[in-house]
């Protein structure tokens, strides 16, 4: 997958030319975010009509890197977080050798999936006080699925010099920042809904099979959701999302509800933002936090807490919501009072995490005790059983 010279040249004038950011040596620029489309007989036509065999060279379009040349399946890859890496997991491909940090990619999902199992203490993380262009060189994945402006835009010591080298030299990359719309950075180029991007990830590795199996039963999880959700929107609680850090917490970095992925179960849900219409703005805005104070002139009907989602219910009640009980002020909050304090998510979702986190939060706010998806037909799914 690495360009010979004279490829190399061709790409760099062709992306000097086109101002797509973050573009990797190996994406040829398009101006669009289209790419090839499955066949019945496992080839793929190009959006110029071409088409390339299961063991043939293609493409695949994602913004902002474009079009995207694979010369054959990737085996070998790196993502950026647990949303891609869970994308991976859902298609039966090998998980990724690497995240940013392996913390926050919570495979504990998968306990529930029959036949699935990923043991994130065998990834690396990217991130270690900083990201080495020479870790990439020894991961030598085929392909990065990281969205290369996230690399330049979240901390200082990256450049597009950079991601043109490691682009060229190791393999391409791949992705866009969909967990968040938070950032300054990505106002230049569109953004993708979970399935979306999970499609392009599909293409690439030429599993739209599983793909179209996960989206049809997607499809059938929204329709349960919309008998659950209360017609009237005054009948829905209002919450409120935090990081909170640590088992006992004095203040917290409040997260309003967005179009990112990380948000997709409460959008789903319908639930009201308790934040929304305060002066309380988004931790992406200006790293504020809030206290307890803050949150009791608000007081929410339900406080989701991120950041703790390795321990288990009974660990979370045991200490940071025993924490909230015994506090003088947080004590009188009336989620704290009615017991309706729970872990928020993840930051990071792909289609099984999502289904996951989905159903347990529709239990934390709507009481639904039934079960909303069959964890037996995701298994198989994963496993090319459909």
């Amino acid at each position: 997958m690495v360009a010979d010279e004279s490829k190399t040249v061709t790409r760099r004038r062709l992306l000097t030319g086109c101002g797509v950011a973050g573009a990797s040596l190996l994406a040829g620029c398009t101006g669009g975010t289209g790419g090839s489309k499955p066949n019945t007989d496992g080839t793929e036509t190009s959006e110029t009509g071409g088409t390339t065999s299961q063991s043939g060279s293609y493409s695949v379009s994602m913004e902002p890197v474009g079009k995207v040349e694979f010369e054959s399946v990737p085996k070998k890859w790196v993502a950026n977080n647990g949303s891609w890496a869970d994308m991976g997991v859902a298609l039966g491909v090998e998980p990724p050798k690497a995240v940013w940090l392996t913390s926050r990619y919570h495979t504990q999902y998968y306990d529930e999936i029959p036949g699935v199992s990923v043991d994130a203490g065998k990834m690396t993380d990217l991130y270690q006080d900083g990201v080495s262009k020479e870790l990439f060189y020894e991961l030598g994945a085929d392909v990065h699925v990281i969205d290369p402006n996230f690399l330049m835009n979240r901390f200082k010591g990256w450049n597009q010099s950079d991601v043109d080298e490691v682009g060229n030299r190791v393999g391409p990359f791949f992705g866009n920042s969909i967990f968040s719309r938070g950032y300054k950075w990505h106002e230049n180029y569109r953004y993708y809904s979970l399935y979306e991007a999970f499609g392009k990830l599909a293409k690439v590795f030429k599993r739209t099979d599983r793909y179209e199996a996960f989206d049809s039963l997607h499809g059938e999880f929204q329709s349960k959701l919309k008998s659950i959700v209360p017609s009237k929107k005054q009948e829905r609680p209002e919450v409120a999302i935090l990081w909170a850090s640590g088992n006992q917490p004095e203040s917290f970095s409040p997260y309003l509800i967005s179009k990112g992925t990380s948000f997709k179960q409460w959008r789903d849900l319908k639930v009201r933002d308790a934040l929304a219409n305060t002066s309380v703005r988004d931790f992406h805005a200006n790293r504020g936090k809030v206290d307890f104070e803050t949150l009791l002139e608000i007081d929410p009907d339900v406080l989701l807490l991120r950041g703790h989602e390795q321990q288990t219910r009974k660990e979370f009640r045991n200490t940071v919501v025993s924490f909230m009980e015994n506090h003088t002020v947080g004590s009188k909050l009336t989620a704290v009072k009615n017991g309706d304090v729970y872990r928020g998510g993840p930051l990071y979702q792909g289609p099984i995490t999502n289904l996951v986190v989905t159903e347990r939060a529709a239990k934390q706010v709507y009481g639904v005790s039934k079960s909303l998806f069959d964890r037996k037909r995701v298994g198989d799914i994963v496993k090319g059983n459909f």
